[in-house]
């Protein structure tokens, strides 16, 4: 990632934006996005002992496998389809395993394995979160890739779609016209990665933000600061990947 390396140099991870900003965030306790004007309160916090947590995200992942066997069996029996496995692993992710980590602190090198405990990178954040989900990856050899070879790696010969625009309202429309409801990963040129989430129609951009709240966060993508910065994207289905569902069922390697 020269570019984002050169980008640092120059400063550019310390454009903060102003503490009235919005950012969106999500909420267990009522399967509903809320924002906030308070950094302190907008991303979600697990306020216990760091033993706590890692029992709580060891329990989290001990029920995602439980969840894999069970949706590999039901498949197999034939009493549920692939597009209820596809649902079922975009929720576990994006509602069971991924908030755990909302508040954990960004830096270009934080490769921790364990929420709020250490630092995150953008690359480390999409490979430790979906090597948690159970997805058969080397999260080191996954994260230290550019954003392009990421999405190859996680597209397991899937389309991967290109959107270049300089008018991100042009890039934001044509990522809204190619995506449905559920999970995607978004590359950004060769600066940045993250996930994008369709749902009810709106867009978020789940992801490690080396600006403000310099943390992992949920934001919309319409008014993501990151997503401002670019004018090309990298998108890759991952709830809508058969390729990717069944090698995580059948605990497949990816990379």
């Amino acid at each position: 990632m020269f570019l984002f390396s050169l980008l640092l140099s120059l400063g550019f991870s310390n454009d903060i934006s102003p503490k009235n900003d919005k950012v969106k965030d999500y909420s267990i306790s009522n399967h509903r996005f809320k924002t906030s004007n308070n950094f302190s309160e907008e991303t979600l916090l697990l306020h216990t002992s760091s033993d706590s947590i890692v029992d709580s995200y060891a329990n989290t992942k001990e029920n995602t496998d439980q969840l894999r066997l069970r949706l590999k069996e039901d498949l197999r029996l034939g009493t549920i389809s692939l597009d209820h496995v596809k649902t079922e692993f975009a929720n576990q992710l994006v509602d069971k395993i991924i908030p755990h980590w909302y508040g954990t602190p960004w830096s270009f090198g934080g490769h921790t394995a364990t929420p709020n405990e250490g630092k995150i990178a953008c690359g480390y954040f999409i490979s430790t979160t979906l090597r948690d989900m159970g997805v058969n990856i080397n999260r080191y050899k996954l994260a230290q890739k550019s954003p392009i070879d990421e999405a190859k790696m996680i597209s397991c010969g899937s389309v991967i779609s290109q959107v270049e625009h300089d008018s991100h309202e042009k890039a934001f429309d044509e990522i809204d016209t190619l995506t449905q409801e559920g999970l995607y990963f978004i590359g950004f040129d060769e600066g940045h990665v993250g996930y994008l989430l369709k749902r009810e129609g709106e867009l978020f951009l789940i992801h490690s933000n080396y600006l403000n709240p310099v943390s992992v966060c949920m934001e919309t993508l319409k008014e993501s600061r990151v997503f401002k910065r670019f004018t090309k994207f990298h998108l890759v289905a991952i709830s809508h990947n058969d390729g990717l569902l069944q090698r995580w069922l059948e605990n497949g390697t990816v990379i």
